[in-house]
């Protein structure tokens, strides 16, 4: 583990006096675990828990001193080398199955709202330092303007909103991804955490990619494993993509009526990381809705949630929101709107000089060889059809239509003039009209 994440790491609790979380919470949710998984030794519990083993095993002394847990072994056994283990009394199973009635969450002990807060600030995406190195090489494989650079840096540096606009296809759905990649530290990310008795699961595997397990060097005198609360998971900043499927209630808590357990919305889950909205104006909701919903969160860094009782809170936003769009910014957006992104960058298609870049690298990868009369052919009879309008997607779509008709063909890989215009035939719809 670097020193940066050591920085970062949670600590983890010491007794169960630093929880910070409800007595009768922690009882029942050890009790529906001990149920559910039918774990015995303290060992496997504080496994299953997510708590250190000290700590579990004063949680197991509370609930055996309320009759609830009775031991199966003896002290000489424990003496032994053994576990002692450890069983759910008739009292202990009738109070879990009452508090499995109550709601089905059980394993990793949740993190206080309060606790999550402080975790959030010591790794927020706002203390991230971004180089121009580390963004070039994260956007190596693009062929981008050098003033794109001079744009980019700042705003992702400071963490705040982007909204990248310009004409479809030019890259800025790889653009946010690159920005995503350039990150390249990690964080630590809540198994679930807590509010006014209620639970609420963050950690996501579809959200959040785990880094690998620290292993101790078994030659150095110092543990650097194990350093950090188990109750959160060790990952790569998350990133989250929506496009057209975005709707307002996706953003609100997910209240799961049978399990009668919550799970995070998605920015809560993004916390610490990146949340692409992609294609805006594509969603059934208008943008200026959608944008209207993030006000808050993007001017005070704080968001708020709403349990099923109608009690509302308050969750850290510390997250840097990357809108992309094909329409223009005023088309869509009032000029409050506008006021509360910071950035504002356009994304234009490329020139003819970066066009021919994009190509000949597309080319390369796709084993496709170049043909100077082929090229020629493109780019002096077929773009003045277009006026000349190029797009960072084209290179990729042409190539990949003259492969598709080779193999049709049953040719090798090659491109001719003629060839060119098949596939030209496919990147533009004529406009006419249809006789139905």
């Amino acid at each position: 583990m670097n020193v940066e994440n050591q920085i970062f790491a949670p600590p983890a609790p010491r007794q169960l006096a630093q929880m910070q979380l409800p007595p009768v919470m922690m009882r029942d949710i050890l009790l529906k675990t001990m149920f559910r998984m039918n774990s015995a030794e303290v060992t496997d519990i504080a496994r299953a828990v997510c708590l250190p083993r000290p700590v579990t095993q004063e949680l197991v002394d509370m609930a055996r001193g309320q009759l609830l847990l009775e031991a199966t072994g003896t002290l000489s056994a424990a003496h032994s080398g053994s576990e002692m283990g450890y069983r759910l009394t008739e009292a202990g199973k009738a109070r879990a199955m009452d508090a499995l009635a109550q709601s089905e969450y059980f394993g990793a002990m949740p993190v206080p709202l309060k606790l999550y807060a402080e975790q959030v600030e010591r790794q927020s995406i706002r203390n991230i330092e971004m180089s121009r190195d580390q963004l070039t090489g994260a956007m190596g494989h693009l062929v981008l303007p050098p003033t794109l650079l001079d744009q980019l840096g700042p705003a992702v540096t400071s963490g705040r909103s982007i909204l990248m606009y310009g004409p479809p296809g030019n890259g800025k759905s790889s653009i946010s991804n690159g920005i995503r990649d350039a990150l390249g530290d990690k964080i630590y990310i809540p198994r679930a955490i807590e509010y006014s008795g209620q639970v609420i699961t963050v950690y996501d595997p579809i959200v959040h990619s785990a880094a690998e397990e620290d292993i101790d060097d078994p030659n150095s005198l110092r543990r650097t494993s194990g350093k950090f609360d188990t109750r959160y998971v060790r990952c790569e900043r998350p990133t989250v993509i929506t496009g057209g499927e975005l709707s307002l209630s996706m953003l609100d808590l997910v209240y799961n009526p049978t399990a009668r357990t919550y799970q995070a919305p998605l920015q809560l889950k993004s916390t610490g990381g990146i949340f692409i909205v992609d294609d805006l104006g594509r969603q059934a909701e208008p943008p200026q809705s959608l944008v209207n919903r993030w006000i808050v969160p993007l001017e005070e860094q704080r968001d708020i949630l709403a349990l099923q009782s109608g009690e509302k809170f308050e969750v850290p936003f510390d997250t840097l929101v990357i809108f992309s769009t094909n329409f223009h910014p005023n088309e869509i957006f009032d000029q409050a709107a506008l006021r509360r992104i910071f950035y504002k960058i356009k994304i234009d298609g490329p020139g003819r000089a970066d066009f021919l870049k994009i190509f000949a690298m597309v080319a390369r990868k796709r084993k496709m060889p170049l043909n100077e009369q082929a090229l020629i052919h493109l780019i002096e009879k077929k773009y003045p059809t277009i006026d000349n309008v190029f797009a960072n997607y084209q290179p990729i779509f042409l190539i990949d239509q003259i492969i598709s008709i080779c193999r049709f063909e049953g040719i090798p890989n090659q491109m001719t003039p003629e060839l060119i215009d098949r596939a030209w035939a496919n990147l533009f719809v004529k406009d006419e009209a249809i006789v139905r």
